[in-house]
């Protein structure tokens, strides 16, 4: 059986023992988290290193739902209140008859959006906020940013099965078509998860980045047909809105669930390069950048 030891995180600082007798300082986040020792092996690393990021994962998790009554059932209860009140004022209160199923448009919009916004907005914070662990635990770096996207990407499928219900439930039917629809959230993951790779290491050097990336957010809202047609944007602007990896996860839903066919393979494979564009540049820029970390926080 795999040893395992605790770990303090950052967060109040206790004095424990080290293995040698000598008194050491530790810092403690919001609870321990238990980090397995080395394994020796290419196979063992590999289970060090999942072992870490779920834990990480879990804990974000946990964290938001802490002290709460209902804890992680909020995660299901914020998008179905959202989805019935969206269904109740744009059914019954401002019908919208130019576009079929107006809620379900409108959500495969808002879905990808939200969760492309949170997991940029957690992973710039994630190395700061993880500060003390940065500095006084030995591990990968890059674990903590995508670690933080994971965590969001748990909502996110929870959001996008219950769009999937809310689709079946007003009448949409249901093809072989909707298997495209993880391929093309993993596609987005991996954006996001470059993003965070990319703006944490720029955080750690300029705590403004935060703030640019909340202001980012709301231009990229405005860039992505949350409450437009794809249709409407004008050619000349086409390209442009299919590189952004939410713009062309919103349009490949709406093929899906709404046209009832295949999302186009142009969109496919440039949401797909963009991603593996910003995976490989966040990578090669938080690897250049992380043994230094340690000096600026």
């Amino acid at each position: 059986m795999q040893e395992v030891q605790r770990v303090k995180l950052p967060g109040h600082e206790v004095h424990s023992p080290r293995p040698d007798g000598s008194g050491a300082i530790h810092n403690r986040l919001q609870e321990d988290m238990p980090l397995p020792r080395p394994a020796p092996g290419l196979r063992g690393r590999w289970r060090n290193l999942l072992f870490v990021v779920s834990s990480l994962v879990m804990r974000d998790f946990k964290v938001r739902y802490r002290n709460m009554s209902l804890g992680v059932l909020w995660s299901l209860a914020n998008p179905l209140i959202m989805m019935m009140v969206l269904t109740f004022v744009f059914i019954r209160v401002f019908p919208n008859t130019s576009v079929k199923s107006f809620p379900v448009f409108f959500l495969t919009g808002l879905v990808p959006f939200n969760f492309f916004s949170a997991a940029w907005s957690a992973g710039t914070v994630s190395i700061y906020a993880n500060a003390g662990f940065v500095k006084r635990v030995r591990m990968q770096r890059e674990l903590i940013p995508l670690s933080a996207v994971l965590a969001q990407s748990l909502h996110f499928f929870i959001q996008i099965g219950l769009l999937m219900i809310l689709a079946f439930f007003m009448g949409l039917p249901v093809t072989i078509h909707w298997v495209w629809i993880l391929p093309i959230a993993l596609i987005e993951l991996m954006s996001a998860s470059g993003i965070a790779l990319l703006f944490s290491t720029f955080d750690v050097y300029l705590r403004d980045t935060r703030y640019i990336v909340d202001s980012a957010a709301t231009v990229l809202f405005w860039l992505t047909p949350i409450f437009y047609p794809a249709d409407l944007i004008p050619a000349r602007y086409r390209l442009l809105y299919e590189l952004n990896p939410v713009a062309s996860m919103v349009i490949c839903l709406r093929s899906i669930l709404l046209d009832i066919q295949r999302p186009a393979v142009s969109i496919l494979a440039g949401s797909l390069v963009v991603s593996l564009v910003l995976l490989g540049l966040g990578a090669v820029v938080f690897g250049r950048f992380k043994d230094r970390f340690g000096d600026y926080l």
